[in-house]
């Protein structure tokens, strides 16, 4: 089902969309947290709105199991099956395409839509998100959706990592072009909005104001925004 984006005419979005839904022969399954469903300024309908009829599924939940979704089942158990998330077992997305065939594979890409504790823990508390082979984006990008505080400078929103897959994938860097979502930041700045720096910058830069946190865990992944470097697509 299409999602319908409706927003005032002066602020319309339709000038940014392709002319027509984006050939693609992957296909995008997005696994959304429920808490982002209310989000005004969500990424995922503009993902949808740029590709065709069925090649972008958004199924919302915590939790997934094969007697609830067994078509997302059978999807994780797929071979052709990824899943974009970043960590140690991780293998970088770009030397998979390299090995194989172009054009021999059509894959589908399970893609985790939520905050980034969110989906961190959909990602460890449902196993069928184990089963499909797991891959991550190792390309240096800033994220574009500066409306939204992101934990460091070259994490992505939803939008940002389906398009760069999309485009390792389909071998087309034209995908890459997110012009929809600089169009809504656009608007969005022109009538209020701030830009948010990432936690990261924030921390660097002096310009965290928040209160530091009590638990040793989070504390650790502040000082790890501090001094790593690394690739956390969503």
């Amino acid at each position: 089902m299409k999602i319908k984006i409706t927003r005032p005419q002066k602020v319309c979005l339709c000038p940014f969309f392709p002319p027509k839904p984006m050939e693609v022969s992957t296909c995008l399954y997005v696994v959304q947290h429920p808490a982002e469903e209310s989000r005004v300024l969500r990424t995922v309908p503009l993902l949808a709105a740029c590709l065709p009829q069925g090649k972008c599924n958004i199924i919302v939940g915590r939790r997934f199991s094969e007697d609830r979704h067994p078509e997302l089942a059978a999807v994780c158990r797929d071979n052709s099956t990824l899943i974009l998330y970043p960590g140690p077992k991780s293998q970088n997305l770009e030397e998979l395409v390299q090995h194989r065939e172009v054009g021999t594979v059509k894959h589908n890409v399970i893609i985790i839509d939520g905050t980034w504790s969110q989906a961190k823990n959909m990602f460890l508390q449902n196993s069928l998100f184990h089963l499909p082979k797991q891959v991550q984006l190792n390309r240096t990008l800033s994220s574009q959706y500066v409306i939204r505080t992101q934990p460091s400078n070259i994490c992505l929103s939803t939008l940002e990592s389906a398009a760069v897959a999309l485009s390792i994938l389909e071998q087309n860097d034209n995908i890459q072009e997110v012009t929809p979502l600089k169009a809504l930041c656009s608007f969005q700045l022109e009538h209020g909005a701030q830009i948010h720096h990432s936690k990261e910058h924030q921390l660097k830069n002096g310009m965290y104001d928040k209160p530091m946190p009590k638990n040793k865990s989070k504390i650790k992944r502040m000082e790890k925004l501090i001094t790593d470097c690394h690739i956390c697509p969503r």
